[in-house]
């Protein structure tokens, strides 16, 4: 059978995001610092492009998992209104190509849905920047499902598209989406996964423009 609709991640698969979220990550450590409440460290563009993919819960955790709640709740928050003030000064861009690919997906009357572990004005300032309407059905951002993992929400998706379904993104969240709805996956390399965290992939993606072609 083939797919009807396809799930896309968005930061790292559509969206280059590093341009937006390496500023405002480093005006938000930068506030730490001066709260005291974090020690000043060099911190380098790969262990914050590490980051991507993961929502902002699980990043705070992952990068100073001793950091009090509050603060941790306040650079959440300044990352996230950072991130939207940089996007409508359209310093957003996505990956060269994209468009491209998702209007011959779209000729394919194929529906198209994201999938993100972003916030809800995140997802608002992105669909109204690119004009996502002309593209997708549908912004899934995870804060709106109490920041649940992909595992989750994907279920959700599958209530409202029909399927088959294909899965497309660049982290291991992505990956293992696919499996909790036992589709297909096509790893993008050319986003921000480490080494190996795309293992398993049944297609890898080097370019954007690739997609087109794996897509089945």
């Amino acid at each position: 059978m083939m797919t009807k609709t396809i799930i896309f991640d968005y930061d790292g698969t559509i969206h280059n995001t590093l341009g937006i979220y390496e500023p405002a990550f480093r005006e938000t450590y930068q506030w730490l610092t001066k709260q005291k409440a974090a020690e000043e460290r060099e911190i380098g563009s790969a262990e914050i492009a590490g980051w991507l993919g993961l929502n902002s819960k699980e990043m705070w955790n992952t990068f100073l998992p001793e950091l009090d709640q509050s603060y941790k709740e306040q650079a959440s928050r300044m990352v996230g209104d950072l991130m939207v003030r940089q996007i409508r000064k359209h310093k957003a861009v996505w990956y060269p190509g994209a468009e491209e690919m998702l209007t011959a997906l779209k000729n394919r009357r194929y529906h198209l849905v994201i999938l993100s572990n972003c916030k809800a004005s995140y997802r608002e300032a992105h669909w109204k920047e690119f004009g996502m309407e002309r593209w997708f059905d549908r912004f899934y951002d995870c804060e709106s499902y109490g920041f649940r993992p992909k595992t989750e929400i994907v279920q959700e998706i599958i209530r409202e598209y029909a399927g088959p379904y294909l899965v497309v993104g660049d982290r291991r969240q992505d990956l293992e989406c696919a499996r909790a709805c036992k589709s297909p996956f096509i790893g993008c390399l050319y986003g921000y996964g480490e080494k190996g965290e795309l293992n398993g992939a049944d297609h890898l993606a080097e370019h954007i423009e690739d997609i087109l072609q794996l897509v089945i």
